[in-house]
């Protein structure tokens, strides 16, 4: 442990801070962790909010440590929100959160995870910028907190784009994308297979619709085959399905017993204002997955993937419920690491903190996989 005051440089302020977030203690903000460390509170910072360190490259390698350690069936994007007093800290807005599950002041980090059955670990962190820090009205507020001028306010499915992008620049890709939003189109275009759950007012065409050739008039070219039925809502091709077409699904073991719902599983042609369809106007086949308990008169969750035909039932939906893991993260993080302590108001600054919350939280993947050294006798 460094003497107090002593001048910290490089890669070892990173160690540091890390090994002080997997510390005990309360506060993992910059004071509370210079007094444990013995270092000065100042320079610790100064380390986190202005120095040049590159938080892209440490990103990095700690994704590829992430991905070798919980060898993930799939990556999960997801949100959550850090309470956060004052109106000064980057992208802080009163905005809906899930955490708080209501309005409330806070910033919202959008996250990237891989994840197994027994295991997970962020991959990649952006905060959303609220379009209240847009504007002339938002420059000072931008200037002190540092916000690059390429930052502007996103939609949290577009962060996740960037950092899928960012991401697949360095090599690593998914083998199946889950989230709770609808930006099917993005990864389409990226050749993602993914599992998004929706809501049941999406509306698509049944597996047997078929698209049908208008006639030609003659003049100027031939019009595209099209879809002559109207698309239905998710909840009522369900509904017309009935519950009895489903069945019962365990997808994994639970902490008490074994996690088992009543899903029904359908084939559709998704419609909506961007269908994608193929030269011949048909609309490929993809999988709606529907949990309806007993006792409901009508679904209460919807999934859409474009996972293969023949993937059986049980695998389907255990990568519709993968966001279970990602719960389990940020309760983890929030509970022992940190991640919502920092106090500057830097935007540089808050993506490194979450970084180095990251690396902290690797080492328990790392070490539940990590062989068992026999004691000495």
């Amino acid at each position: 442990m460094p003497r107090q005051g002593h001048a910290l440089r490089g890669r070892s302020r990173r160690r540091l801070v890390v090994l002080c977030l997997l510390l005990d203690g309360r506060r993992k903000s910059m004071q509370p962790m210079a007094e444990r460390l013995g270092v000065d509170h100042q320079q610790l910072q100064q380390f986190m909010t202005s120095s040049a360190w590159p938080v892209e490259d440490v990103r990095t390698r700690l994704a590829w440590r992430a991905v070798a350690a919980v060898r993930p069936q799939a990556w999960v994007v997801d949100d959550t929100g850090f309470p956060t007093d004052g109106v000064f800290s980057p992208g802080v807005a009163r905005q809906y959160s899930g955490t708080l599950g209501k309005v409330g002041n806070c910033q919202i980090g959008v996250s990237i995870h891989a994840a197994s059955g027994t295991a997970s670990c962020p991959l990649s962190w952006r905060l959303f910028l609220p379009t209240a820090w847009d504007g002339p009205e938002a420059e000072a507020r931008r200037r002190a907190c540092r916000i690059p001028e390429t930052e502007h306010h996103r939609p949290k499915w577009q962060l996740a784009l960037d950092m899928l992008d960012d991401l697949a620049a360095t090599g690593l890709r998914p083998a199946v994308l889950v989230a709770d939003a609808d930006f099917r189109h993005g990864l389409d275009e990226r050749g993602h297979a993914w599992v998004l759950q929706v809501k049941g007012e999406m509306t698509a065409h049944g597996q047997d619709a078929v698209p049908q050739q208008p006639d030609y008039g003659g003049l100027g070219p031939r019009p595209l085959p099209r879809y002559r039925t109207r698309p239905a809502a998710l909840r009522e091709h369900v509904l017309a399905a009935g519950r009895s077409s489903g069945r019962a699904v365990t997808w994994r073991k639970g902490s008490k017993a074994a996690m088992n719902a009543h899903f029904v599983l359908l084939r559709i042609r998704l419609a909506g204002r961007r269908p994608k369809p193929a030269p011949d106007g048909t609309i490929p086949l993809v999988w709606l997955i529907a949990q309806w308990p007993e006792g409901e008169a009508e679904p209460v969750k919807y999934w859409i993937s474009n996972l293969p035909a023949d993937i059986p039932a049980k695998d389907l939906v255990r990568l519709a419920k993968a966001r279970w893991r990602i719960e389990h993260d940020y309760r983890e993080l929030k509970t022992a690491l940190g991640p919502d302590h920092f106090e500057g108001r830097s935007f540089t600054g808050w993506h490194r903190h979450v970084t180095l919350v990251t690396a902290a939280h690797l080492f328990l993947p790392e070490q539940r996989r990590a062989p068992e050294v026999p004691a000495r006798a």
